[in-house]
C-alpha cells in the first residue's frame, strides 16, 4: 500500500509523520482492498484540518476529514470515520455475493 503524507501551511514533525503512517497502515484490516493512501495536514483560521483519501481497487475511493484543536486527536478521528467506512464497504461486497455451495448444502441437509 502506498502512503504519502502532504503538509499544507503547517510544519510537520517527524513524529506526527510517523504516528498517522502508524495508524494507516491498520486500515487493510478492515479492506484489503487499498492501494494508496493520501494524508494532508492543514492548518486553516488556528484549526487543525486532517484529510484522509484511500483508494480501492475497482475505483472505490474513501475520504474522512476532521478539524479540531489538536493534531493527534484529527488523525484518530479521520482513522475512525476511514474504519467504518471500510468496514460497510467490505460489508456491502461480501453481502452482495450468494451463500456459498456448503451453505446451500448445509440448509437443504437441515430440512430434511
Amino acid at each position: 500500500m502506498n502512503v504519502s503524507v502532504v503538509a499544507r501551511h503547517v510544519e510537520l514533525t517527524d513524529a506526527m509523520k510517523e504516528y498517522a503512517r502508524e495508524k494507516v497502515n491498520g486500515l487493510p484490516h478492515f479492506y484489503n482492498g487499498l492501494q494508496s493512501v493520501d494524508i494532508t495536514f492543514a492548518v486553516d483560521a488556528g484549526e487543525h484540518y486532517v484529510e484522509i483519501v484511500a483508494s480501492g481497487k475497482r475505483k472505490s475511493t474513501f475520504v474522512a476529514h476532521h478539524r479540531g484543536r489538536d493534531m493527534y486527536a484529527c488523525v484518530d478521528q479521520c482513522i475512525h470515520k476511514m474504519e467504518e467506512q471500510l468496514r460497510r464497504h467490505k460489508d456491502k461486497i461480501r453481502d452482495r455475493h450468494g451463500p456459498t455451495h456448503e451453505q446451500i448444502n448445509d440448509s437443504v441437509a437441515g430440512n430434511e
